[in-house]
Parts: C-alpha cells; structure tokens; sequence
C-alpha cells in the first residue's frame, strides 16, 4: 500500500456494526476515515463531496441498495475503489455486485486480522473476495457457456498478459507500470479481452484465468 494516507468512507446502515469497523479502521496506519454514512443517498453526497479511495459499502440497505451506490460510483467515473461488505454469502449477490464492477466481496463475519489485511490488498489496487465465496464464484461461472481457452476466445499476445496481470490481482494502474504502457492503453485491453470472454468484470476474468490458463501452460 502506497505511504500516503487512503481515505476511506463507510456507507452501512447498521450502526453498531459501522462503529465497530471505523474502530478496527482506526488501528490501521495509513488508513484515514474521512466520512460515513447510514444510508445510500447520504453515502452518495459524501462520495462526490470528498472522493475517496477506498467506499466500503453495504449491500443491503433500505431505500437505496449498495448496487445502486456501486453503480451511481462507477458510472460518474470517480477513481474510488468499491469494495462490497455485507452479511449475504448467496452467490446471486457476489455475481451482480462484481458484474457492476465492486472491487471485492467482502463478509461482514470475517476475523478482525482478516479483514484488516484484505482492505489493505484493495487499497493497494488488488481484488479482494472473501476465502469463503471464491468457490461459489467459480461454480458460478462453470454454468455458463464460455471459451475453454485464451486462445479459443481469440485473445492477443498482449491481452493474455493482460489478464495474466489481472489474474495476479494487479490494478490497471500497476498493470500499465509492470508492462511499460499507458494506463488508457491497459483500460482499451480490458475492455476487448471482457468482451471476448464474455465477461462483465475483471474479478470473473481473473476467476476464469486462474482455472484456465494454468492448464494451457
């Protein structure tokens, strides 16, 4: 995780468990709570207000769900990572929280350590989903039709690496670093090596590599 301070805002209508997670946040050097929110509207004005690094967000909330949040976030293009976390574990809630691009999944049931080192992986640019539901991701992904390998879906030389990177958990920013390109270049990439997977996020494409392209190695 870089030395400057992640700021970081908690959007969760449960207030003992907010409080909970702001005390734990507040053990962590280099983590700065700058704000928190008790419902999604609130959330959303914070996040344009102060722009954060890192939003952790309940999925279910009255009112306005954290999918909505998650998506008014990633479609008004803040550079605000999103991680996701909630008490559900059905993987109908992990799917549609990666495909509308959440950063990571995390349960709200996880041991304090844990935790702690997994919001330290996502401000450090890495996808983060919770030990417990990477399976339930995997098993998700089997029932649909896809290629069998990087080759039968067409991808370049350098969207393989690519999605090597992103397998790694690498963001593109780290990406573009790691091959000597441009961050836009990186994003172009993505997009392309998605769409011939036929995937919606990066977390499924990196699912699908890590059981994919080891065997074609």
């Amino acid at each position: 995780m870089s030395e400057i301070p992640q700021r970081i805002i908690i959007v969760d209508d449960h207030p003992l468990f907010r409080k909970g997670l702001i005390q734990l946040l507040r053990t962590v050097p280099g983590f700065d709570l700058v704000a928190e929110a008790a419902d999604g509207k609130e959330g959303i004005r914070q996040i344009l207000h102060l722009r954060p690094d890192l939003l952790l967000l309940d999925l279910n909330m009255k009112e306005m769900s954290g999918l909505e949040v998650l998506r008014f976030v990633k479609q008004a293009d803040l550079d605000t990572r999103v991680v996701m976390v909630t008490v559900s574990d059905a993987a109908d809630d992990l799917v549609a929280a990666l495909r509308a691009g959440a950063d990571g999944y995390l349960l709200k049931d996880m041991e304090p350590e844990e935790m702690v080192e997994a919001l330290r992986a996502a401000a450090a640019g890495r996808i983060v989903v919770s030990d417990a539901l990477t399976h339930l991701l995997a098993a998700a992904l089997r029932d649909e039709k896809r290629p069998e390998s990087a080759s039968a879906a067409g991808l370049t030389e350098r969207e393989q690496g690519i999605l090597g990177c992103i397998a790694g958990g690498l963001s593109n920013k780290q990406i573009a670093r790691e091959l000597n390109i441009a961050e836009g270049t990186v994003k172009v990439h993505v997009k392309h090596l998605l769409r011939k997977l036929n995937f919606r996020s990066r977390v499924e494409a990196a699912v699908w590599a890590v059981e994919h392209m080891r065997s074609e190695r």
